[in-house]
């Protein structure tokens, strides 16, 4: 796909592509926000992801937002960023921006816009200490995927507020380094709940924060394609996104 350079090729592209299923705006109604969603790898690529971007496709038609996906790295320049409310890391894998765009998406960011990183976003861009503060940590191992009991440690954001204060999940659950101390924690995970954690009683699994002048957001969870089918799992995603897109 050849880079998208102005609004209306990136709106009528978004288009094209959620033609399987049309979306309907009413006249007079807000026009949506479209959203980026990243899904280049460099390294292991996971099998979930096309599922994760077809759910963010579906969970846009009916809330307001335009899913756009792309691996086209040359879509990270500043003409073209200016046109997206919110850039999404999809299980991204290792350095998927040459310098050049990593310095558009700096820009994107201190000129007010979002990001939000989805499970393998950790595993990204490890010599790019900027992105590392953004998505608040980097992966550093993982276990076998086995199901969790994740600590919701803060019911107050849109990305939690629909969950009990324990929640049993199964997936890949990655241990971090370099973890960011500004972040703010949403849920952790009780690592006596499963075997090969190794952050210890601090084992973030989501969280939040505003950064370098734009908003940022991190869930490790999504490895499997089951997670996409998940509703706890899917309103998490949705509600991130709206605090990403500064709904009120």
């Amino acid at each position: 796909m050849r880079p998208i350079k102005l609004f209306l090729i990136t709106f009528c592209f978004a288009l094209i592509s959620n033609a399987q299923e049309p979306i309907s705006i009413k006249e007079g109604s807000k026009m949506p926000d479209l959203v980026l969603v990243f899904t280049k790898t460099e390294g292991y690529r996971h099998k979930s992801i096309e599922k994760g971007a077809r759910t963010l496709r579906q969970m846009g038609r009916t809330n307001g937002f335009i899913a756009l996906q792309t691996e086209t790295a040359e879509d990270f320049n500043s003409q073209n960023l200016k046109n997206f409310k919110l850039v999404i890391f999809l299980s991204t894998t290792m350095d998927v921006l040459n310098d050049q765009q990593q310095r558009a998406f700096e820009g994107y960011i201190k000129n007010g816009g979002s990001f939000m990183g989805i499970h393998a976003a950790a595993d990204t861009e490890y010599d790019w200490a900027w992105y590392g503060k953004l998505v608040g940590g980097y992966f550093e191992s993982h276990p076998e995927q086995q199901k969790a009991k994740i600590d919701v440690v803060d019911r107050t954001h849109r990305s939690t507020v629909h969950l009990k204060n324990e929640w049993l999940h199964f997936d890949e659950w990655y241990n971090f380094k370099n973890l960011n101390p500004k972040v703010n924690v949403l849920m952790k995970l009780d690592e006596s709940s499963y075997k090969g954690g190794t952050n210890g009683d601090n084992h973030p699994i989501a969280w939040y924060h505003e950064f370098d002048g734009g908003r940022a957001f991190y869930t490790g969870l999504g490895h499997t394609e089951a997670s996409y089918d998940d509703s706890d799992f899917k309103q998490h995603l949705l509600g991130a996104i709206e605090w990403c897109l500064r709904r009120k």
